[in-house]
C-alpha cells in the first residue's frame, strides 16, 4: 500500500470509491471533477489516497477556510477497515493543517452513518452538539 497526494487526474477512480463505499453521502454536484479540481487547486498538499494494486483503498479531502480545517470523504475500503489507514489518512491531513497554522479542524458525519461516528469518537474527536449546520444550494450555471 502506498499513501500519497490525491490530484485531479484521480477523478475517476476516487469517484467510483466514494459511490461504493458504505456511509458515504450521496455524491452532489460538488463532487464534479471539475469541483474536485477546484478544491485540489484551493487547498494543495492537504489530501491525500491509500493505493494498493493499483485500486484506491482509502481516501480523505482536507481544505481550510484560513481559520478552520475541514475534512471531507474519509473512506477506507471495507476490506482494510481496523487497519489504522483512516487514523494515518486524518494524520497526514492534521499535520499538515498544522504546519500552515490551522489550530482547529471539523469535519461532518452523516447522522446515519454510526460506524463513522465511532470511529471519530474512537480518536478523540468531539462530537459538536451546542451548533446546527444549515445548507443552501446553490446552482451552477449552465453551460
Amino acid at each position: 500500500m502506498k499513501i500519497s497526494k490525491l490530484s485531479p487526474g484521480d477523478f475517476e477512480k476516487a469517484s467510483a470509491f466514494w459511490t461504493s463505499t458504505r456511509g458515504m453521502m450521496g455524491q452532489m454536484g460538488t463532487d464534479s471533477e471539475q469541483a474536485l479540481a477546484t478544491f485540489l487547486k484551493r487547498n494543495p498538499g492537504l489530501s491525500f489516497k491509500v493505493v494498493d494494486n493499483d485500486e484506491i483503498v482509502g481516501t480523505i479531502l482536507c481544505g481550510h477556510d484560513g481559520r478552520r480545517g475541514y475534512l471531507h470523504h474519509l473512506a477506507v475500503a471495507e476490506q482494510y477497515l481496523g487497519q489504522g489507514l483512516g487514523k494515518v489518512l486524518t494524520d497526514r491531513s492534521i499535520e499538515e493543517l498544522r504546519r500552515l497554522g490551522i489550530a482547529k479542524c471539523h469535519l461532518f458525519v452523516d447522522s446515519r452513518n454510526s460506524e463513522g461516528q465511532q470511529f471519530w469518537k474512537s480518536i478523540h474527536w468531539n462530537e459538536q452538539n451546542d451548533i446546527r449546520i444549515f445548507s443552501h444550494d446553490i446552482e451552477y450555471p449552465s453551460d
